[in-house]
């Protein structure tokens, strides 16, 4: 088993990047960005430093993949920056790829985290043997921190801050159903909930240990069949996580983007599986969803018996877990239950 290189701790003081990798949100709703600045600052007590394309607009990052890449790399270089946070997602940051400097991210570990497009990101790192975090974004989570329930801000805290052997995940009491739309001038990332039923055991039994890699499956996509997929050896003993974006991939797409992992033999590497709760599906296309993923898995290549726990709260939907590549996790079917058998950071 691969032994992942975990970053430091982040304290009060700590200087944070904040990067653009993917899409010019900051320059389009720069009141949703600023307060997501701000929560960030409340929350952990760091400091914030831009880069040259933390605010350039959408049409400019575009034309540009090697100045993005190059603020990537510069965030890693800095010694003084101890963690390195994705403004936004988007749909391009696998154009950074051939213009990050591999030996330095390697050499410099730090908190990455980011979710959807910054899936890119954090799967590079982490072949590279860095534990990375998919986790909230600053627009689209750290915004919303004061609006979202009190757990969401002790679970980020807990993650990054206070390092420990153990933690256990649990459903969120609530799931946000509706949410301030982000071209509202006044912005103040009004948040409407309705009660979370928790997780949904789909299929395993027994209880099954491995090391956390995952994202967007759609941005995975974008990966497959290129020198930046992951390797075979590399998924063995993988627990698998899966969201969908924002896009609402249909339960047809996800089954056949799990059918192809079927045929490159994932399913008889991995030893578990995580869903999370799809964003904009009603209950009748959850059901779908559910009835799809274990047809493919269980059905036609043959695991009933692979762990598959669905509805879990990361992803698109708020409020989201951090979950960390890398690391060792435990999936328990006979309790029910799913935590980090060791540290994260440092």
């Amino acid at each position: 088993m691969t032994e992942f290189q975990k970053p430091m701790r982040l304290s009060p003081g700590d200087k944070v990047a904040v990067l653009s990798p993917s899409w010019g949100g900051p320059a389009l709703y720069p009141q949703v960005f600023d307060l997501g600045l701000s929560q960030l600052r409340d929350l952990l007590g760091v400091s914030v430093q831009e880069y040259p394309t933390t605010r350039m607009s959408p049409d400019d990052l575009h034309e540009n993949p090697r100045l993005r890449a190059a603020d990537v790399n510069a965030a890693f270089a800095d010694p003084s920056v101890r963690a390195i946070f994705a403004s936004i997602g988007g749909d391009d940051s696998m154009r950074l790829l051939p213009y990050l400097d591999a030996s330095l991210i390697k050499s410099n570990p730090k908190i990455l985290m980011g979710y959807s497009d910054t899936t890119i990101l954090l799967t590079y790192a982490n072949q590279l043997g860095l534990v990375t975090f998919n986790g909230p974004s600053v627009m689209a989570g750290f915004a919303q921190t004061k609006t979202q329930p009190p757990a969401f801000a002790a679970h980020v805290r807990q993650m990054l801050t206070e390092p420990s052997a153990e933690y256990v995940y649990a459903p969120y009491a609530e799931r946000v159903t509706k949410s301030q739309r982000w071209s509202v001038e006044s912005y103040t990332a009004e948040l409407e909930y309705a009660p979370n039923a928790g997780w949904r055991w789909l299929q395993g039994s027994g209880v099954t240990q491995g090391q956390l890699f995952g994202g967007c499956i759609s941005v995975l996509e974008f990966l497959k069949g290129t020198e930046w997929w992951p390797k075979p050896e590399f998924w063995q003993g993988k627990i698998l996580f899966l969201e969908t974006s924002e896009e609402k991939e249909t339960p047809d797409q996800v089954a056949r983007m799990l059918r192809n992992y079927g045929m490159q033999g994932l399913f008889d590497q991995i030893s578990g599986l995580l869903f999370a709760r799809p964003e904009l599906y009603t209950l009748e296309e959850r059901k779908t969803l559910f009835q799809a993923i274990v047809s493919v898995v269980a059905g036609e290549f043959g695991r009933p018996n692979l762990p598959i726990i669905a509805e879990m709260d990361f992803g698109h939907e708020a409020p989201q877990f951090i979950l960390p590549l890398g690391v060792k996790a435990e999936i328990d079917c006979r309790n029910q239950s799913f935590r980090l058998v060791e540290s994260c950071i440092l």
